[in-house]
């Protein structure tokens, strides 16, 4: 009988690639994953693992079970929904969200499922959408806000479940009006001064891919995740940037905020097989719920392009 827990190993190491990141990611040490990992080839009677420099590779009949790991996960997942008991919802789920998600989507659903079930509480953590699939494999996390842009796909790797959330616009921020139409805002701003994300993060990609399709390479003045900084800094430089929907709560005075033909889709994302759990099912209805408000309310023409006299 193969052990589960090792079998989990085996996917993360398929994931990850190296030992030390299985370790750090599950809070083994290298030693443990390696003894468990040849304690699981000794089990199987077959070589799954083949050392590269210091990377681990696995071998085809590696690559094989953790195939087959994917699948025996995701039913112990299922089998743990169907045993759950739905009438009283309790414990804890783990949210991991991007920051722009907090205010206008985290905040509500926390709010309604604290008045809707009591006794179920939201740890949430502030989490990348690079780093979310491997939390969530990891058992880090319940459940994960994510997003991709249209020219930034997100790579979520097997495992993992995601349904459709929210569909945001991206605004081009500046301190003038655009004389061009939306699709050349960007080409125009060439020789601007930009602001985009660390590099890392998606929204640093997006900001830099749009600006190379557009023919140049952004001149980066500010590396800044926080868009309420970025559209200060914008107010107060007259550097440019693109910032989404969730990323405008407030627009500083001299700003204007132009809709361009680019979209941000949010996801919630969590493991393969455990949608159906009533608690985790419960925080996603909540989030799909504020979704649906900030959809119907979304933002004013007047907020987009403020008049002088605000």
């Amino acid at each position: 009988m193969l052990d589960v827990r090792k079998l989990r190993l085996l996917r993360e190491l398929n994931h990850r690639g190296t030992i030390a990141a299985v370790a750090q990611s599950l809070s083994y040490t290298p030693s443990a994953v390696s003894q468990q990992l040849s304690a699981l080839e000794r089990e199987t009677g077959r070589t799954l693992l083949v050392r590269t420099g210091r990377r681990v590779a696995l071998t085809p009949r590696g690559l094989l079970l953790a195939e087959h790991a994917e699948a025996v996960l995701a039913e112990l997942e299922r089998a743990q929904a169907a045993l759950a008991d739905d009438s009283v919802l309790t414990g804890q789920v783990r949210l991991g969200a991007f920051t722009t998600a907090f205010t206008s989507l985290i905040v509500p659903a926390i709010a309604a499922l604290a008045r809707s079930h009591p006794d179920l509480s939201v740890a949430v953590r502030e989490v990348d959408p690079s780093a979310a699939p491997d939390m969530l494999r990891g058992n880090l996390l319940d459940v994960a806000l994510i997003h991709e842009y249209d020219n930034v796909p997100s790579t979520l790797g097997s495992g993992i479940d995601a349904e459709p959330l929210l569909d945001e616009v991206v605004f081009f921020a500046s301190t003038t009006t655009p004389t061009v139409e939306p699709a050349e805002i960007i080409r125009a701003h060439a020789k601007g001064r930009w602001i985009v994300g660390n590099p890392g993060t998606l929204c640093h990609t997006m900001a830099v891919r749009s600006c190379q399709a557009s023919g140049f390479e952004p001149t980066v003045t500010h590396r800044v995740d926080d868009f309420d900084a970025v559209l200060r800094l914008v107010a107060a430089t007259g550097s440019v940037a693109l910032v989404p929907q969730l990323g405008v709560v407030e627009i500083p005075n001299g700003v204007v905020l132009t809709p361009l033909p680019i979209h941000r889709q949010t996801r919630v994302a969590y493991r393969r097989g455990s949608g159906r759990q009533p608690a985790l099912a419960a925080t996603c209805g909540q989030l799909r719920w504020a979704a649906s408000e900030l959809e119907q309310v979304g933002l004013s023409a007047e907020a987009v392009n403020p008049s002088p006299a605000r």
